[in-house]
């Protein structure tokens, strides 16, 4: 997948923190919730138009939920 070289690019500075728009901030916390699973992006011109998040639950041999398994 490539990005359009007309698409915005944040500047980068050393000095000042970044401040995440509301779309990077829901991307983040998204990833940050799945453990297994696809989190998918949609762009229609060059914006961010959907996330889809679609999540699996894997169990052990036990039939233990992973999660619970390797914690």
């Amino acid at each position: 997948m490539s990005v359009s070289s007309s698409a915005p690019v944040r500047p980068q500075s050393d000095t000042a923190p970044v401040q995440l728009t509301e779309v990077e901030r829901h991307i983040l916390q998204s990833l940050q919730q799945i453990r297994f699973g696809t989190l998918e992006i949609v762009i229609h011109d060059s914006r961010v138009v959907q996330i889809e998040r679609s999540e699996k639950v894997r169990f052990d041999v036990k039939g233990k939920p992973l999660a619970d398994a390797l914690s």
